[in-house]
């Protein structure tokens, strides 16, 4: 395996995984799905209140509970995926099957109308769980590609590949979507669907890249432990083990939750957000992904260079700063200039923050530690669970008080805990290094 590391060839196909996913988070979560959606589920007899299966919900909100009830899923599930992926070494496979789910979901969405609702939502679920399950294993591949000095670059490198993938999809969609009329087309529901169908076909049809060149996963089978359904629980527990007596991780896992908690429900809420509370029609909602995309892919390189000056931990609290700035921000904002200024902001912030969260993580894992997908698997348990707090609290507020820039509030909170828990970090880094902490690395 460590013949991989570094491997330029391995490396970009790595990306294209990132490049294939990244048009389900553009599309489906970030813009055409949303404005759709909410759309479709605004009606002059119940306003913006849906029933599904029987029960009444917000349309915003249900879709978030929907969000957060996927991520929920595999936050529970993960576990014994990654374990058994580990002892198997066979993550690729479990790659290929959220693959396949993620894609057939985005295609299933083709047939989201008002009438099917529930298949609608269904289908988004399943879809966050096709996209969430893939990017367990995919993470874990990080420390086996690249070695630790170039972690930061070759995950900054796969955010990068994500974000101009997406863009590309998303200007094909745009197409369909704002200029219906080029194509004949007559029934103004069609574009979005087909725009659903499109990112399920591009997402599997690219993934076959990543899919051919990486290695099928860890070689460390263990027949014993094979036979074990609960060996990833057991692998887990070993994890949870260790970083109990890494002082370091357990404080950066800890502020990591937290402020994930407001940045995955940022970018999943902020095209439903523009639609209700500003009415910015579809194309302006486009508009501002693309901003945020665009400008995303040279914050993920920017943050990426400023770690390497300042450390990772800094860059991250200075990052966390600017996003409780962006959380107060979008609670006074009315107009639609200074949601796109904000969306610029956001761009810059949002792909450097998780690329950096990613390779700062796989730095505090020991070198040479074979299970990196139960190591990682923990890593995405954390966000996907901090995903589902996020997500629950800014659906019940909103329900609660009626209002989503309520829910901004409960959101800075979170980044708040979050920046005390990584000035707590960089006190015990501070303190580490006094004592020459030998395997502390310096840019962390």
């Amino acid at each position: 395996m460590n013949s991989l590391k570094n491997n330029k060839k391995v490396i970009r196909s790595w990306a294209f995984f990132d490049w294939a996913n990244s048009g389900y988070h553009l599309v489906i979560t970030s813009t055409i799905f949303p404005a759709y959606y909410t759309v479709i589920t605004t009606t002059p007899e119940y306003g913006d209140k849906v029933n599904f299966f029987g029960l009444t919900f917000v349309n915003t909100a249900l879709s978030n509970y929907a969000l957060a009830a996927a991520y929920l899923i595999i936050a529970l599930i993960s576990p014994l995926l990654s374990g058994m992926a580990d002892h198997k070494g066979n993550k690729r496979i479990y790659m290929k099957f959220f693959t396949w789910m993620g894609a057939l979901a985005c295609c299933g969405l083709y047939f989201f109308k008002l009438e099917t609702l529930e298949l609608g939502v269904i289908c988004f679920a399943l879809a966050a769980i096709g996209y969430g399950g893939g990017l367990v294993f995919y993470n874990s591949y990080l420390p086996e590609i690249a070695s630790t000095d170039q972690q930061d670059a070759v995950s900054a490198k796969g955010f990068s590949y994500g974000y101009i993938g997406s863009v590309i999809l998303q200007l094909i969609c745009f197409v369909f979507v704002l200029k219906p009329e080029w194509f004949g087309i007559t029934d103004l529901s069609f574009p979005a669907r087909l725009s659903f169908l499109l990112v399920g076909l591009w997402w599997i049809g690219f993934a076959q890249i990543p899919f051919r060149v990486l290695p099928k996963g860890s070689p460390n089978f263990n027949a014993d432990e094979q036979k074990k359904i609960t060996s990833g629980f057991v692998e887990m527990k070993k994890v949870w083990k260790q970083i109990g007596e890494m002082v370091l991780m357990k404080k950066f896992l800890l502020g990591f939750f937290c402020y994930s908690m407001g940045v995955q429900t940022i970018m999943l809420v902020a095209a439903g957000f523009g639609k209700k509370i500003l009415d910015l029609d579809t194309s302006g909602l486009i508009a501002i992904i693309l901003i945020i995309q665009l400008v995303a892919i040279a914050g993920a390189y920017l943050i990426s260079r400023l770690s390497k000056v300042y450390g990772n931990v800094n860059v991250l609290i200075f990052v966390v700063m600017l996003w409780i700035f962006i959380c107060i921000s979008a609670y006074f904002i009315t107009t639609a200039i200074q949601f796109y200024m904000l969306a610029a902001l956001v761009g810059l912030v949002m792909g450097g923050i998780q690329s950096l969260s990613r390779s700062t993580y796989s730095k505090f894992i020991p070198e040479g530690t074979a299970d990196t997908a139960s190591f990682f698997s923990f890593y995405d348990v954390t966000e996907k669970l901090a995903i589902v707090a996020g997500l629950a609290s800014f659906a019940y507020i909103e329900e609660l008080t009626g209002s989503m820039r309520n829910s901004t509030i409960a959101l800075t909170s979170f980044f708040i805990l979050g920046l005390l828990l990584l000035l707590s970090l960089r006190r015990a880094q501070a303190k580490f290094i006094a004592v020459n902490v030998s395997h502390l690395e310096p840019h962390i």
